[in-house]
């Protein structure tokens, strides 16, 4: 499956077929927004060269041959044909420049991430498993300073400089979600997406939150991590059920 009868003749096609997939259902979950938002991947051994969607094309539409190859250390990036978005340079490029373990990231304004984002307590507190998901594993950000260009993006990759830290909560902004591959990332995103609904949605009932204990938090994020390959089981029934409907995306 996911092999194309008209493949594009690129490198890291695999790859590529599946940040493409994540593109796609990406807007399934209405986690887009408009022709903003970027995700991107690694594809060398530091981590400065990566795969990134083209600048202002709707995420429904992205192919897996649409994608720029990008290098994080060419200054003159933004001034070639087929530049990538100057915030996704500025954002993407200083966190593949300086987190070579962010092999994966992707970037949303998704809506319950961002409510979260815009309370003055931007904390996840440990209320349901996929909450827990995320304990001590978040860093928070509560000094946006106007559009990600390249300042903005140094300062954004110093907050996920830990490798335990793999969800930046972007204040007034979004969410940035890193991971080592396309399927891992994603699926952080997907159940960080759904752990800030629970959260806000815990909220608006007015009553006393019940909060896990931080050793119940803990003991639950690390089964979570270690839990085999339910990230890439995710990604390859997204792709097949793409593939069941004729979908374009690997192409």
């Amino acid at each position: 499956m996911n092999a194309p009868s008209t493949r594009a003749n690129l490198d890291h096609w695999q790859e590529r077929v599946d940040l493409a997939a994540a593109f796609r259902w990406t807007v399934r979950l209405n986690m887009h927004e408009a022709v903003a938002n970027h995700f991107s991947l690694a594809i060398n051994d530091e981590g400065t060269k990566f795969l990134m969607n083209p600048n202002q094309v709707h995420f429904q539409r992205i192919k897996a041959s649409d994608l720029l190859v990008i290098d994080a250390n060419d200054p003159e990036t933004l001034n070639r044909p087929g530049a990538p978005d100057p915030t996704a340079w500025g954002l993407h490029g200083g966190l593949h420049r300086h987190c070579p373990h962010a092999r994966c990231a992707m970037h949303v304004h998704s809506a319950y991430a961002t409510v979260l984002a815009s309370l003055k307590d931007k904390r996840l507190p440990p209320i349901d498993q996929n909450c827990a998901t995320f304990f001590n594993r978040i860093a928070i950000d509560d000094n946006y300073g106007g559009l990600a260009f390249e300042e903005e993006g140094e300062r954004c990759a110093q907050l996920l400089s830990d490798p335990k830290v793999k969800t930046l909560i972007m204040g007034n902004h979004g969410v940035m979600v890193i991971g080592n591959t396309v399927a891992e990332t994603f699926n952080r995103l997907y159940y960080f997406e759904r752990a800030a609904q629970t959260y806000i949605m815990a909220l608006q009932t007015g009553r006393e939150l019940h909060v896990l204990s931080d050793e119940v938090a803990e003991k639950t994020a690390s089964e979570i991590e270690d839990y085999p390959e339910q990230d890439i089981r995710h990604l390859a029934e997204l792709k097949a059920i793409l593939d069941e409907e004729g979908s374009n995306y690997a192409t």
